[in-house]
């Protein structure tokens, strides 16, 4: 017999189990969505073939990495863990804006379990989709230079980063309200971080008033941790400080968005 909501919501047991379900719940409805599996899985592919195929030959990397796709693809996987966490706040706008998140907090059931759920269902999607890329990276010329450990770190740091950023989509998506406005916040914030960074070219092509702020970027310092342990383009200790610094900055989001987006749901119900 279940046990009554006041004593379930400090219930470990329970707790997960409502967890899994709203993933599940989650995951069901991604699937039934066919727009959101295409948004997930066509513009990934077709930023790694505009930017291979049309300008790879103008871009120059330095030498670092040999062929052009073998420095983009690395960071088109983090672009991607970016771009997904940006459907957590779309997605929890939705809810509230359709009386879902109402209906949730009748059930007896955890709330945390409603975050947790949603942001846990981003990364499994996450971990689909950074699949499909290296499959197709793998078919357009890209090789897997480091080791197998080096590239299951690579895939946790790749996921811990996604999660991260779904937390600061959470966080934004509960304070909009709104589902047409939660899309706009979204792009707003992750496109310049994206296109300032070095995902597509590498830092010192930008000016120096630019690679300031690049060379501190989130998710510049993600993409060299990932291309490095991917390629093994940097010695050891080089791609253990990147490693070190991307997952600091993956706790460090962590800490700061998921208490503010637990405050933000607890406040909005």
């Amino acid at each position: 017999m279940r046990p009554n909501i006041e004593i379930k919501r400090f219930h470990p047991k329970w707790i997960v189990m409502d967890i899994v379900t709203m993933t599940a719940r989650n995951l069901i409805r991604y699937v039934r969505l066919p727009q959101l599996v295409v948004f997930s899985t066509i513009q990934p592919v077709m930023f790694l073939l505009l930017f291979t195929y049309v300008f790879g030959g103008a871009i120059k990397t330095g030498g670092a990495t040999g062929s052009y796709i073998e420095y983009l693809l690395p960071g088109i996987l983090v672009q991607t863990a970016v771009f997904g966490a940006i459907q957590t706040g779309v997605g929890l706008s939705e809810d509230m804006a359709k009386g879902l998140i109402d209906r949730f907090r009748s059930l007896p059931m955890a709330r945390s379990a409603v975050l947790a759920g949603r942001t846990a269902a981003d990364m499994m999607r996450n971990i689909f989709v950074i699949m499909l890329m290296f499959v197709v990276g793998s078919f357009i010329g890209f090789t897997l230079h480091g080791s197998v450990s080096d590239a299951i770190a690579a895939f946790a740091i790749l996921l811990l980063f996604g999660f991260a950023f779904s937390w600061i989509s959470a966080a934004i998506g509960l304070m909009v309200k709104n589902v047409e406005t939660a899309q706009v916040a979204g792009f707003i914030w992750v496109f310049p971080l994206v296109f300032a960074s070095s995902i597509f070219v590498p830092v010192e092509s930008m000016p120096d008033w630019l690679q300031k702020f690049a060379n501190v970027n989130p998710i510049t310092i993600t993409a060299k941790a990932v291309r490095a342990l991917a390629l093994s383009n940097a010695d050891q200790a080089t791609t253990q400080t990147y490693a070190l610094q991307a997952f600091g900055w993956c706790f460090l989001l962590l800490i700061v968005f998921m208490p503010l987006s637990i405050w933000l749901y607890r406040r909005s119900t």
